[in-house]
């Protein structure tokens, strides 16, 4: 799902359905992702794999979860780095309090803090994170924005590891760009994400596209079946009803368009 966030830190999204806008304001985005595995797509294995490309962290690396949702990659990290504190921040309290009973029961639970904060506006001094991670949530501030205002809160040499959509040919079908056009016309290709990085200030360790897997497993299998239940609950309500068709348009387009898009795992070092 993609949505945008107005100036009063509410995450909104703007339909154009017949000729009128609907905007659809936060309560209802949240139901649909609430208790599901994840709010956008990934997967353990490539949060492994992202960590894995990180060379030369201090001995208890700090790192910062950003828009972490119900944090299956902020257990996962603390898993994958036994030494790590982590602060994992999101704006919707029921998803961190997923979180932190997701890290209690992997043992995890005394070094993951959640901070319920807005992600533009981080309530963290200069230089204090050895780690920034954003799986899936860059483009609510946007990637080139997230970038340069994120960028503060590392040390020298530390590490912005995050996904970002991303175009994976250079001649799209027009049903993908429309969809795309529509709801983030921000998406440019892998090596244009590559250049904004470098013009922001970072050096690209690595880049690589998740697999399709990582959508579906744990995102739209799940996301499907909330959907069937909740069409009978929201009949009546014009905004549901359209927020709904509108996710099961993205999963169509990503069924029959997947060669062309996706998810690019971007692995980024803080210049000196």
């Amino acid at each position: 799902m993609v949505f945008t966030m107005d100036g009063n830190g509410r995450f909104v999204r703007v339909y154009e359905v017949a000729r009128r806008t609907i905007v659809m304001d936060t309560p209802f985005i949240f139901t649909m992702h609430e208790g599901l595995p994840r709010q956008g797509p990934g997967s353990n294995a490539c949060t492994r794999k992202a960590f894995s490309m990180l060379a030369d962290l201090p001995a208890r690396p700090e790192i910062l979860d950003i828009g972490c949702g119900s944090g299956m990659q902020t257990v996962e990290l603390a898993r994958t780095c036994r030494d790590c504190r982590i602060t994992a921040v999101d704006v919707h309290q029921p998803y961190l309090d997923d979180l932190a009973r997701s890290a209690a029961s992997a043992g995890a639970g005394d070094r993951i803090a959640t901070v319920r904060a807005s992600m533009d506006d981080l309530p963290f001094g200069d230089a204090s994170f050895d780690v920034l991670w954003a799986e899936g949530s860059i483009f609510v501030v946007g990637f080139r924005e997230g970038l340069a205002v994120w960028r503060r809160l590392l040390r020298p040499g530390g590490y912005l590891c995050l996904t970002e959509a991303a175009w994976f040919t250079e001649n799209p079908s027009p049903e993908a760009a429309a969809f795309w056009n529509e709801c983030y016309p921000a998406i440019t290709t892998v090596p244009g994400n590559r250049a904004i990085a470098e013009d922001a200030g970072y050096e690209v360790v690595a880049t690589f596209p998740l697999p399709a897997s990582a959508w579906w497993d744990d995102y739209y299998t799940p996301i499907l079946k909330r959907l069937a239940d909740l069409r009978s609950k929201v009949a009546g309500n014009p905004e549901a009803e359209v927020l709904i068709a509108f996710e099961e348009r993205e999963i169509a387009v990503f069924r029959e368009h997947a060669d062309e898009y996706g998810y690019e795992f971007f692995v980024l070092r803080k210049k000196e």
